[in-house]
């Protein structure tokens, strides 16, 4: 049998393009069997690997892509660089623990989300983003059409859920149960990243309701790492540099920036 066959019938998709290449080179770099083995292995494995990650981008929905090392740490000089490397590492992930980036419109909230799902993604695991908005839209779409319980079923499976822009639009208190609903299905079983302009003490003017509020937050933060975020926009930031609006006085400048970590029960 030759070995294009063989590798058709194993389902190699990429290797048969490259065994050519790869046999000139064993043979310039006199590799043994293992040896060449292992590298047309590792040609096939590293192809299926881009082209899962590609699909995962797709699938995934993020607004754009940036990368970690894309991301200005300069322009937010008090995040915690430490910590984003300890969550790029994603074992929040695997411990199914939630990640909530709080700060003001343009500081970067949505950016390390979508790096950190990017890093999720490469890692193997299904992502998935989506704003509030468009969150709840599809929930009270599902609970009109009588299948909440198969899209709830549908949400829970990615390992990593990006909310993006809670705050931005108050909710009304159905709205805020279905949230619930979504929270404490994931609880305990596969992380959310959150983000927000609105502070913990804001979030019963969110969902309408303290004691909703509260039952949200104590699931959100009993597994969690909370980044503030204080500063001025990124979108700011480059409207300076084009002249387009001046300069923020020193003595009127945005106050010094932060980054705080949490873990344990955590209530509004």
């Amino acid at each position: 049998m030759e070995l294009t066959e063989l590798c058709t019938k194993l389902k190699f998709e990429h290797l048969p393009a490259q065994l050519d290449s790869l046999c000139e080179q064993a043979a310039k770099r006199e590799l043994n069997y293992p040896e060449f083995l292992n590298q047309a292995l590792m040609t096939e494995w590293q192809a299926r690997r881009l082209k899962g990650v590609e699909r995962g981008l797709r699938l995934a929905r993020f607004p754009y892509v940036k990368t970690l090392e894309q991301f200005d740490f300069s322009f937010q000089p008090a995040i915690d660089r430490k910590l984003i490397r300890e969550l790029a590492g994603l074992a929040f992930v695997e411990r199914a623990e939630n990640l909530i980036l709080l700060g003001p419109p343009g500081t970067g909230k949505t950016m390390l989300a979508v790096a950190l799902g990017i890093k999720a993604i490469e890692a193997g695991h299904r992502v998935l983003f989506l704003t509030l908005e468009t969150l709840i839209t599809r929930l009270r779409r599902a609970q009109a059409e009588n299948r909440l319980e198969w899209q709830l079923a549908q949400w829970i499976t990615p390992k990593v859920l990006v909310v993006d822009e809670l705050g931005y639009l108050p909710m009304s208190r159905e709205e805020a149960n279905l949230f619930f609903r979504l929270v404490a299905r994931r609880y305990e079983r596969a992380s959310l990243i959150i983000t927000s302009n609105k502070s913990f003490i804001d979030w019963g003017e969110v969902f309408g309701d303290q004691v909703l509020a509260t039952a949200i937050l104590d699931r959100l933060l009993h597994h969690s790492s909370t980044i503030n975020i204080k500063g001025e926009s990124f979108r700011l930031k480059e409207k300076r540099r084009a002249g387009l609006i001046q300069q923020v006085p020193e003595n009127t400048a945005a106050p010094a920036r932060d980054s705080a970590k949490s873990s344990g029960g955590g209530t509004a």
